[in-house]
């Protein structure tokens, strides 16, 4: 009994999650299509830049999705916040086990962006974000990475890990301080001297 969704449409998440329990496939291809890349790119930031080991956490990640299905209670809480808890969840145990991998040795993807220069420094900015985020404690970077590079509110990370909203805020104040100080002696280099 699949339904005519349209993968503009404004049917929320929890409803899409709700109609795949309910056995509509159609819904839980407009809900990977919507929800996958978001996971990656958290995925690949808590990772340290590690795209196929990102991808792979995803698919771990929708499929635990797709079990809780047929179980999911509306309104109890978002599935974006479910989702990138379990995310973080397999994101750090991984992290532990490979605690003695260099994350910082791990190269960038190539930046498609026209003008090879830009392209240059786009990804030495980036290489220094992705640097700078892994020096950053655990929940910092978590909180850092929700708020200012997936766009999530204080409340969403709050129930992602588990904190109070103002826990959260402290966290995202300390974790951009850090990113500051970190990055403050690489302003030069990467284009941002005084002109």
């Amino acid at each position: 009994m699949d339904m005519a969704f349209d993968v503009n449409s404004d049917v929320t998440d929890e409803a899409l999650l709700v109609a795949y329990g309910n056995g509509d496939r159609q819904a839980a291809a407009m809900l990977t299509m919507r929800l996958t890349p978001r996971v990656v790119g958290f995925s690949a930031r808590m990772l340290g830049g590690d795209r196929a080991e990102a991808e792979d956490v995803a698919q771990e990640a929708m499929l635990r999705l797709w079990k809780i299905a047929p179980d999911w209670r509306q309104g109890e809480a978002k599935v974006t916040t479910w989702l990138y808890r379990v995310v973080k969840n397999l994101c750090t145990d991984r992290l532990r086990k490979r605690r003695g991998v260099d994350i910082d040795s791990i190269d960038e993807p190539a930046d498609d962006a026209p003008g090879v220069v830009q392209g240059m420094i786009d990804a030495d900015r980036a290489a220094a974000l992705q640097a700078a985020l892994t020096r950053l404690p655990d929940r910092q970077r978590i909180a850092v990475s929700l708020r200012h590079l997936q766009g999530a509110t204080n409340p969403e990370i709050a129930e992602v890990l588990e904190i109070s909203v103002e826990a959260v805020e402290s966290l995202t104040a300390r974790g951009k301080r850090a990113l500051a100080a970190i990055l403050a002696t690489k302003r030069e280099e990467l284009g941002y001297g005084e002109d």
